[in-house]
């Protein structure tokens, strides 16, 4: 029943990342989901945070902390229903407890900050809410390659720019701009053009920076792709073709994401799935860069 809330969880948001789970063994399939659902649901809790709400969020974050250090203790007994399917994750894969630590110190990042100055502030916030859990993920694929570790970082930190140039309008109407401040001022946008959705030719330069940057991440994972690990970082690899083509269909509407969430077509993502998993078949999974 609980691996049930997990799995339906993952499915009603129409993940990107649903897809690349199908091609995992169920067992594996069944710790990403929990996982996937912990993400979300620390997630949800800062989307709710308002005004004098900040600290009931901050109090519900403290218990998570204190669910995931519960999956971790000798005889942990973690009470919500997710939590305890964490903890079967934990018990079965290597998963980091800083890693799970760290996706809630990210989603906390939300409550204190709406801006970031520099991209290297932003990076901070992308490590935490992305490639940490790029780093939960592979040890439950499974790797043997050291060099997994910095694929993994380098994809989290790619797909969340992604995220980033895709509901940038969404958030700023929201309240946070992730987009760099040094960014805005070298490109001449204001935050209160992202807020008005204010389509200009500097808006779409500011993007294209942007997208250039995500692909600088997407690069540098596919140079540490490990081909020793191909089969079993098939569903990694699935989940950053998958986001490097919603990348190119951003770019390709010319970065026209004020009306609309840009979505890719479920059957282009199966057929992504599809082919990255024949790809590793064939042991030619990671070479094509972004």
């Amino acid at each position: 029943m609980i691996g049930d809330i997990t799995s339906r969880l993952t499915r009603r948001s129409r993940s990107n990342f649903y897809y690349a789970f199908l091609v995992l063994p169920r067992p594996r399939r069944e710790a990403l989901y929990a996982v996937y659902a912990f993400c979300r649901t620390v997630d949800d809790i800062a989307d709710a945070a308002t005004g004098e709400g900040r600290d009931a969020v901050r109090r519900q974050l403290a218990e998570w902390r204190a669910e995931v250090a519960r999956c971790f203790e000798l005889g942990g007994a973690p009470r919500h229903p997710i939590a305890q399917r964490l903890a079967a994750a934990v018990r079965a894969y290597p998963i980091p407890r800083e890693a799970l630590d760290a996706i809630v110190d990210g989603v906390e990042m939300d409550l204190d900050h709406t801006t970031y100055e520099t991209a290297d502030d932003l990076y901070l916030y992308c490590d935490r809410v992305a490639s940490a859990v790029g780093l939960c993920c592979i040890e439950i694929f499974g790797y043997t390659e050291p060099s997994a570790r910095e694929y993994a970082i380098n994809l989290g930190q790619a797909l969340q720019l992604t995220n980033i140039i895709r509901d940038v309008g969404a958030d700023a109407r929201a309240g946070r701009v992730y987009v760099p401040q040094e960014d805005l001022r070298k490109f001449g946008v204001r935050v209160e053009d992202l807020r008005a959705a204010r389509y200009t030719p500097s808006f779409v330069d500011l993007m294209s920076h942007e997208a250039e940057r995500a692909r600088r991440y997407y690069r540098a994972a596919a140079e540490r792709f490990p081909l020793a690990d191909a089969r079993s970082l098939v569903a990694a690899e699935i989940m950053g073709r998958v986001y490097r083509a919603l990348l190119e269909e951003i770019e390709a509407r010319r970065f026209r994401v004020f009306e609309e969430r840009v979505r890719l077509p479920v059957r282009r993502k199966i057929a992504i799935a599809v082919g990255c998993w024949a790809r590793a078949r064939l042991g030619l999974a990671g070479r094509r860069a972004a």
